[in-house]
């Protein structure tokens, strides 16, 4: 009898839920506005109302088709007591996630920070499947990561670990909201080459890429500066080639620390493909210490995009059932 699991994907703005089968395969998924600020106990019912929902629709019970439950969630999870000790963007503190869902849905739930959940996705199902070590990162409006080291999911002995969109690549550089200054994912994420092309363009108020925008700064995102560099045009290179250096910066540090069999790219501007990869290759390979060993870590794109939050929460259980 074919049997499945639930993939929650909670985010500030959606609450994703995907049927997802034994081969990792998406069946049927369900969203819904999160509609925060509100109480944890709403967003709780919300959750479970969308799992019933889905669950029924597809003519299943809970007690006979679902495994367990997932939920990849922001914050600071630590997915052993089911407690999610701090989450920013809710602004919830010692959230009993774990505990208040099993009141609520039949079945076992597992819960996970986020991105971790998503690069377990990408190594289950995605681009990092079939290798034992991976780290996946998403250049979106910060740097998500996750690590995976030897099949699980690695998050320090506090589950706080794998913020590696918070290690400093310029000491004494831009503030982060961390509180430090110089962190990777101020010069390298999405929202970075955002702000830096915005930033350019009020300099430079005759550039090309001011027709791609309609003249609204508001409307500038991680794609103008790259539809400008095929244009060819000059500030549009220079800013997506320092992009690309501060994103080989940090990829780099990655590479020396773990040496993973691979890594992959998500987020937006992953779309990029080539135009994104190969040039980062390319600086990655000059700096990599391992640079003259004939394993190197191979950089690719996340395969994945959106599904990989809903199908790595849907195989938690896998990992902690082993």
């Amino acid at each position: 009898m074919k049997r499945y699991a639930l993939g929650v994907d909670l985010g500030g703005t959606n609450i994703a839920v995907g049927l997802v089968d034994e081969d990792h395969h998406i069946v049927d998924h369900l969203s819904r506005k999160t509609n925060l600020p509100r109480p944890e106990e709403e967003v709780e019912q919300s959750i479970a109302e969308i799992c019933r929902e889905l669950v029924a629709r597809n003519d299943l019970s809970f007690e006979q088709d679902i495994r367990w439950i997932g939920i990849g969630t922001p914050g600071s999870v630590n997915p052993k007591t089911g407690i999610i000790e701090f989450n920013a963007n809710f602004g919830y503190h010692d959230w009993h996630l774990t505990a208040d869902m099993e009141k609520l849905l039949p079945g076992k739930v597992y819960i996970e920070n986020d991105a971790n959940a998503a690069a377990y996705g990408e190594y289950i199902a995605g681009g990092a499947k079939g290798s034992k070590n991976a780290v996946v990162i998403t250049l979106g409006t910060g740097i998500g990561s996750g690590i995976i080291i030897d099949g699980r999911i690695f998050s320090g002995f506090n589950s706080a670990g794998a913020e590696i969109g918070h290690t400093v690549i310029e000491k004494g550089g831009r503030p982060c909201m961390c509180g430090r200054k110089g962190c990777w994912e101020k010069y390298a994420s999405a929202r970075a080459l955002e702000e830096d092309t915005r930033a350019a363009l009020q300099e430079h108020k005759d550039n090309i890429m001011w027709q791609y925008i309609g003249g609204d700064l508001r409307k500038v995102n991680a794609k103008t500066a790259f539809d400008g560099m095929r244009a060819g045009d000059a500030l549009a290179k220079e800013l997506v080639d320092r992009f690309i250096e501060y994103v080989a910066c940090g990829l780099t540090n990655v590479i020396n620390v773990f040496q993973p069999e691979i890594i992959c790219i998500g987020g937006g501007v992953s779309r990029e493909g080539e135009t994104l990869l190969a040039p980062l290759r390319k600086l990655v390979d000059e700096e990599d210490y391992a640079r003259n060993s004939e394993h190197r870590t191979k950089i690719v794109v996340a395969q994945l995009h959106n599904d990989a939050g809903i199908i790595g929460a849907a195989s938690l259980g896998s990992q902690n059932n082993e």
